[in-house]
């Protein structure tokens, strides 16, 4: 089943600590999302066309689940940073039986009246060292037909993985934007347009 690149997703220690990251590099102001009663996390958003960039952390506020929370944010330290990309499907059952055998287990989250499907690792940690994307299925309506449009445009977004090769056998998907390359350190960097200038975000 082919892929779909859906999101963005930048983690940080505190959701005050990523916006004020991810405002400063781009020079625009994000959106109010919600908190993930499930995980224990909340966010906030920018419109990226068809696409959208989500600014997550550990939601103090919320009790702590019974079981890792999803991008690995039980183990995240250091400055806010691109740290997963999400690809969407039509059929997550058919997309996890594409994806490596650690992608995760099908999970039924929400936030507010949105409702999706998504592939959540036992471990939190998904493959590749977090370079394989997290896998979802939306269930009616996507967040960016909801988020201001202020005109930021994803133009790439590079991944570096020790394992360059064998992370692009394993995906199912074909976007221009999406470039995979070899280095010895796992990391994601997107260039993004926007009405200030193309900008970068790592």
């Amino acid at each position: 089943m082919m892929l779909r690149l859906d999101h963005l997703a930048v983690s940080a220690a505190t959701l005050e600590e990523g916006v004020a990251a991810v405002e400063a590099a781009l020079g625009l102001p994000l959106t109010a999302g919600g908190k993930h009663a499930h995980m224990g996390t909340h966010n906030r958003l920018l419109n990226l066309g068809d696409l959208y960039l989500e600014v997550i952390a550990i939601d103090p506020e919320a009790p702590t689940p019974g079981w890792p929370r999803w991008f690995d944010l039980d183990n995240f330290s250091g400055p806010p940073r691109l740290h997963n990309w999400i690809c969407a499907c039509d059929d997550l059952e058919t997309a996890l039986a594409d994806a490596p055998g650690a992608t995760g287990i099908p999970t039924q989250p929400s936030r507010g009246d949105l409702r999706w499907r998504m592939a959540i690792p036992a471990s939190g940690k998904l493959p590749f060292a977090e370079g394989y994307p997290a896998l979802i299925q939306w269930q009616g309506d996507h967040p960016a037909t909801r988020l201001p449009d202020q005109g930021a445009r994803l133009k790439m977004l590079e991944i570096v993985n020790p394992d360059a090769e064998k992370l692009k056998k394993s995906l199912r998907l074909t976007d221009e934007k999406v470039v995979i390359v070899q280095g010895p350190i796992p990391s994601l960097r997107a260039e993004i347009i926007t009405p200030h200038g193309l900008r970068s975000l790592g």
